[in-house]
């Protein structure tokens, strides 16, 4: 063991990762806030023992999956390094368990801001504006028209052209997400009407939401089911769904009109007697924030469901290690990684829920998962704000925030912040073997029925 420890401390020290690091100004960011970080280029002495071999030797003296699994890691970054191709440098990218290479691709650094910009509809565009305004994250909201077949439109005559009244809105998508956008918007307007909204009648009053990607179009359908199976409407939602058009901002008289000082008594009066006030206080009271209340599994039966994990006492260490699969033990009992690719789960996309191997506990939704290209099962949030634990890591070289169940304290992965920009950024990179999924067909008859609302 002493003489594989010397090895690793050389190499670590060849690789630069126990020397001082050399502090480097750095330009300003770019206007969009997104750092790429390239993997250093690194000069390797040819005096001492070739580095490819060295780890050979090692990993030939290595019993534990896991630790090759780091050797393996070393490897690939040597190779990376002696490469001087012409092409592009991968980015490094930090997934469950150690840092990994990937093709050149941009990083969402979650302490700068994320700038994003979404088009959404909900009939007279004063409203929607004023009420997307007072969004926690949202940085402005300009009304225009969009969807029409003629250039330049205008307020005299952008109905002729096939267009709706729309806004456009910029928010940081470190605060608030695309389907807040989605939800705020719905919320406070009439989304079941499909012939224009409140007094105003036409298509071109009507509600829409605007997608610029697979991931926004799916997120936007399943916001849809779900407000139709679980929201308050008498009728379903009848939002149209369209790839996001050309944008023509309207008049400077229409923006802000809702602050002006003789334009807010015209809007207020507008508003309230078009009905749109006392429709929204019909249906979700004062409430016209992104929460929906059916995902807040605080609300469930009234409080006082108790689920069969919440009374889960751990074992013992010996009793874990003599029971337990050896990969899924060394995972969750003592913060090991599965090699990447090995896990079932990171193709699995049918609907059901992701629960902790030990306790049960729920912890991801179906709804939540994408394919990251790791190998492992990732997804963009836990199935509630309270179903991990987070905790500061500082192996592997680097700083990381571990997640565990919060019942069973199982150790489940990492947590990382190179997610879909449009679904919050997050990346939670997840061990297959820490994780037992749940079909959505037998979450009912397994005790999960209460959560059939977050597939």
């Amino acid at each position: 063991m002493d003489f594989i420890l010397g090895l690793l401390m050389a190499i670590s020290g060849m690789l630069g990762f126990n020397s001082t690091p050399t502090e480097t100004a750095v330009a300003p960011a770019p206007e969009e806030q997104i750092v790429q970080r390239e993997a250093p280029t690194t000069s390797v002495d040819n005096s001492v023992p070739d580095i490819p071999d060295a780890l050979s030797l090692i990993e030939s003296n290595v019993a534990d999956p896991a630790v090759a699994a780091d050797v393996d890691l070393m490897e690939a970054e040597v190779a990376q390094m002696n490469d001087t191709s012409n092409s592009p440098r991968p980015t490094i990218v930090e997934v469950e368990g150690s840092a990994t290479l990937a093709p050149a691709a941009n990083v969402v650094e979650s302490n700068t801001p994320n700038i994003q910009t979404a088009l959404v509809a909900g009939g007279c565009f004063w409203c929607v504006e004023a009420d997307l305004e007072k969004t926690t994250g949202v940085i402005e909201v300009v009304s225009g028209y969009a969807g029409g077949s003629t250039e330049n439109p205008t307020y005299q005559n952008y109905g002729d052209g096939g267009h709706r009244e729309v806004v456009e809105v910029t928010y940081d998508a470190n605060k608030v997400s695309f389907e807040d956008i989605l939800i705020v918007t719905l919320k406070t307007t009439d989304p079941t009407d499909d012939g224009g909204t409140f007094g105003d009648r036409g298509d071109k009053y009507s509600a829409a939401f605007y997608y610029e990607s697979d991931s926004q179009r799916q997120l936007i359908t399943d916001l849809i089911n779900e407000v139709d199976t679980f929201g308050p409407y008498d009728a379903p939602l009848a939002i149209d769904v369209e790839s996001r058009p050309i944008f023509w901002t309207a008049e400077e008289y229409h923006q802000d009109y809702y602050k002006g000082t003789i334009t807010k008594l015209k809007y207020q009066f507008y508003r309230d007697g078009s009905g749109r006030t006392d429709f929204i206080k019909q249906y979700w009271g004062e409430d016209t924030s992104p929460n929906l209340p059916w995902r807040n599994q605080a609300t469930m039966n009234n409080n006082t469901q108790n689920y069969f994990w919440e009374d889960y006492q751990k074992p013992d260490i010996d009793t874990l290690e003599a029971t337990m699969d050896p990969v899924a033990f060394k995972v969750t009992q003592q913060d090991g990684t599965e090699r990447a690719g090995t896990s079932p789960l990171d193709k699995v996309y049918e609907p059901g829920i992701y629960v902790d191997v030990l306790s049960g506990e729920p912890l991801f939704s179906s709804r939540d998962k994408f394919d990251s290209g790791t190998g492992w099962p990732s997804f963009v949030a836990p199935i509630s704000p309270d179903a991990l634990t987070e905790h500061e890591d500082r192996k592997l070289f680097s700083v990381r925030t571990e997640t565990r169940s919060a019942i069973a304290d199982n150790h489940i992965g990492h947590v990382f912040t190179d997610g879909p920009a449009d679904r919050g950024g997050l990346r939670y990179c997840m061990n297959g073997v820490a994780l037992r999924f749940i079909p959505k067909a037998d979450m009912q008859a397994q005790g999960y029925g209460d959560f059939l609302n977050a597939v």
